[in-house]
């Protein structure tokens, strides 16, 4: 086999090593992590009723706002195209977020927020003492409504203490949005200075994907500050948090589709600590608490203007919202390769849906333009490989008359190269260039919530795995289920690599059976995608069936007679002059020179060595 399999086969390892170091296997849970010890207040439970307090309790509780402190607790509906937001008087906040274009993985309705599993704090640096504003009775005269067209729908929570002070919370929900803005306004109210007012969120995120395991690995608290994403919990199944100290633009509590975010439309967030754990509750993916500080003096100033995003990680959906850097929850890989998919595959991607509703056969397409605009670099690979079995039987003359010394060999390959024009790396190029295309679909296609629930022949969601059979057992490293688009790929990859071994000169000197190699590959590549996204699987099945055709299309195309006659014209031409020596020859030529001339001043040197021992005899 040739430098450039090589080469690439060393990228694979390089891959699964890669995969092995960011998708660690799965840690033991531990118990709940404690959350950080220097936060203002620490979130109960959402599920704790508080007690109800008499007047005087309440007084010392509450202080000025002790009258709120009492009341019946109502709720406000209000629901556009894309959620139904459910909001209560208690508190003036959020109390569930139904997103009605999406169901969980078993058709359940999708709540992002729930009752049960969300709790905030809101707390107020009073001249009394900090107040939390959570557990307090607002008025308002808001109605439930549904919104349409262009209209939107505003609803205000008001906390009185007199006609001149007030606190008050006002949500905006426009039609067709997934965005709530919220506006938070001090009037009057007197506060401890510039003590700035602390928001505390803590979030029970749901299961919504079918695998528990992968669904911890994908949940993060996505963090943007210093025009710079930074993320908690990535790849982890264990708990996790990290303390922010430049300002915070906005976080979210990431699920792997779905986000819950906030943002400062004005002066960032203050600081923040932020923290993910794992519940012992399977229901539960993590618990992702923030706690964050609002700035006192944009608040007394009527600039509290923050937002709420409920909704998909949606790349197209997410790049239109005018907050900055909020397309970046969406991961599209690393530096190298997020270009690639940004401007390319998933603009690609988007077209091609416009006019493809089944997604497996949008992906064929895929693989069809794909395949189609790479045909130059595949050809070029093919006809490097040509001229490497026409002299084949050079090369074994070669191996006959030096015998075993890998040195010598590789230097009369080398002449042989030079001779005849040939560069052994002109196939290297145009596998080398492939593997930014792999690696970037490597990437997008787990994090496509387009393939989400998306059925195509037996898998039901190309979103994640296809399970055609349910094991009583869990094998290490692969699973308890077996993947058949995952066993289709391996056939077809198990097949390119016998079609290759067919083309591909031998190398009997090769320290490591590269033919042999490349049967194992597929193998070591079933255990790494058994659990990845089925749409992934179909993609490498059809790309490998294509490959194997694209190569027999050109075979028919490529003359290896004619090769061997050009192959000779050139010996002849570089030979009489009448041709000059690339770039490669002549690198070649100095670089053999260079080590002809290291070699005999290592005998000299190993001449004078024994002539001084013989001297001292």
């Amino acid at each position: 086999m040739e430098k450039n399999q090589v080469i690439g086969l060393s990228l694979m390892f390089a891959l699964i090593i890669g995969y092995s170091v960011l998708f660690p296997a799965p840690e033991k849970q531990p118990e709940p992590a404690k959350v950080a010890q220097n936060q203002t207040k620490t979130a109960t439970p959402a599920a704790a009723a508080k007690p109800v307090l008499d007047s005087l309790a309440a007084k010392a509780v509450y202080g000025d706002f002790a009258a709120a402190a009492t009341g019946q607790a109502q709720d406000v509906v209000v629901e556009n195209d894309n959620m139904k937001v459910t909001f209560s008087t208690q508190g003036g906040k959020i109390k569930e977020v139904l997103l009605k274009k999406y169901k969980t993985y078993d058709q359940k309705p999708l709540y992002l927020i729930t009752e049960k599993g969300n709790k905030t704090e809101m707390i107020l640096p009073t001249n009394k003492g900090k107040v939390d504003i959570s557990g307090l009775f607002f008025s308002t005269d808001a109605k439930s409504q549904v919104v349409a067209g262009k209209d939107s729908a505003q609803i205000t929570f008001k906390l009185p203490l007199s006609a001149t002070q007030f606190v008050a919370q006002t949500y905006t929900i426009k039609a067709d949005s997934y965005l709530i803005d919220y506006d938070l306004q001090l009037t009057g109210v007197a506060t401890a200075g510039n003590d700035p007012v602390t928001f505390v969120w803590q979030n029970q995120m749901g299961q919504f994907e079918n695998d528990l395991n992968e669904n911890r690995k994908s949940a993060v608290i996505n963090i943007w500050q210093d025009n710079d994403l930074s993320d908690t919990g990535l790849n982890a199944v264990a708990s996790s948090e990290t303390k922010a100290d430049a300002p915070v633009q906005w976080f979210t509590f990431k699920h792997k589709y779905f986000l819950a975010g906030f943002v400062a439309k004005n002066t960032g967030f203050g600081n923040g600590d932020f923290s993910l754990t794992v519940p012992n509750d399977s229901s539960v993916v993590k618990t992702a608490q923030a706690q964050v500080t609002l700035p006192i003096a944009d608040i007394k100033a009527g600039k509290g203007q923050y937002a709420f995003y409920f909704g998909p990680n949606d790349y197209q959906l997410l790049k239109e919202i005018p907050i900055e850097g909020f397309d970046r929850n969406v991961y599209l890989g690393y530096a190298f390769v997020k270009p690639l998919n940004k401007y390319f595959f998933v603009p690609l991607f988007t077209f091609f849906e416009k006019y493809i509703s089944n997604y497996g056969i949008l992906i064929i397409c895929l693989v069809l333009f794909v395949k189609f605009l790479l045909t130059p670099l595949v050809y070029k690979s093919y006809i490097s490989m040509a001229k490497m079995r026409v002299l084949a039987p050079e090369m074994e003359e070669i191996r006959k008359k030096v015998g075993d010394d890998a040195a010598a060999q590789q230097q009369e390959q080398m002449k042989l190269y030079q001779e005849v024009g040939v560069s052994p790396l002109s196939g290297c190029v145009p596998v080398l260039a492939t593997m930014p295309v792999l690696m970037s679909l490597f990437f997008l296609f787990p994090n496509l919530i387009e393939l989400r629930q998306k059925s195509f022949l037996w898998s039901h969601d190309l979103a994640t795995y296809d399970s055609i059979v349910n094991l009583p057992f869990t094998i290490p490293f692969y699973g308890s289920h077996v993947s058949l688009f995952t066993l289709l790929m391996t056939v077809s990859q198990v097949v390119y690599a016998w079609y290759n071994n067919q083309i591909t000169p031998a190398q009997p000197n090769s320290p490591v059976n590269m033919k042999a190699l490349g049967y194992v590959m597929p193998v070591v590549f079933m255990f790494v995608m058994n659990t990845f996204a089925a749409g992934l699987s179909w993609y490498y099945f059809v790309s490998n069936v294509v490959t194997v055709l694209q190569q027999q299309i050109i075979r028919k195309f490529v003359d290896e007679t004619k090769i061997r006659k050009i192959l000779d014209d050139t010996r002849v031409k570089i030979a009489s002059g009448e041709k000059k020596k690339s770039k490669f020859s002549d690198l070649l030529d100095r670089s053999m020179k260079a080590a002809e001339e290291a070699k005999k001043k290592t005998e000299l040197t190993k001449q004078e060595l024994d002539a001084q021992k013989k001297n001292k005899k």
